[in-house]
């Protein structure tokens, strides 16, 4: 990558210093959002809820995976509880964001809006994927929001972007 026409994704040098704290302190808000709303007052064991959790983190990682797919090699790395994908393909804003909004659109929203219509142990599964899944996107809710942002030819790749030009 030619680090002239690149632009590292969060410029400021700051922010992205500290970004992993922003991202732990919507993961705080978030549990405690959930145990002030009682998401968590789910009517079946904790090895369910555990084997529930992981199935959530599985599905929520394919989503991201779907949407790269045959676009570029995909590696999966962790840091501590932290997982992250990369990929050396380029993509596109949209592309991108829907990269990043996928799993929380199809694990939390879609979950919590059926969770209207259902009711009994269903409704509690559906509002616990949603809590939990929640909580696994942090950092994606604000990678979202910075790809938002971002100018409207704008690609990226490996933690950049640049602009193209039409």
């Amino acid at each position: 990558m030619d680090l002239v026409e690149w632009i590292p994704f969060i410029k400021n040098n700051w922010f992205r210093k500290h970004f992993m704290k922003f991202v732990y302190l919507l993961q705080i808000t978030i549990f405690l959002m959930s145990l002030f709303f009682d998401a968590w007052s789910v009517p079946i064991n904790t090895f369910a809820l555990i084997l529930i959790g992981i199935f959530v983190f599985i599905i929520h990682e394919s989503l991201h995976i779907v949407v790269i797919n045959k676009k570029g090699d995909i590696s999966l790395t962790f840091r501590g509880t932290f997982f992250w994908l990369h990929t050396n393909a380029v993509l596109s804003k949209t592309r991108f964001w829907i990269f990043m909004s996928l799993p929380l659109i199809g694990l939390s929203v879609v979950p919590a809006i059926v969770s209207f219509y259902v009711s009994g142990n269903i409704k509690s599964i559906l509002l616990f994927v949603s809590w939990i899944n929640l909580w696994i996107s942090s950092s994606d809710i604000i990678n979202s929001f910075l790809i938002v942002i971002k100018p409207k030819n704008s690609v990226f790749c490996r933690g950049y972007y640049r602009v193209e030009k039409n």
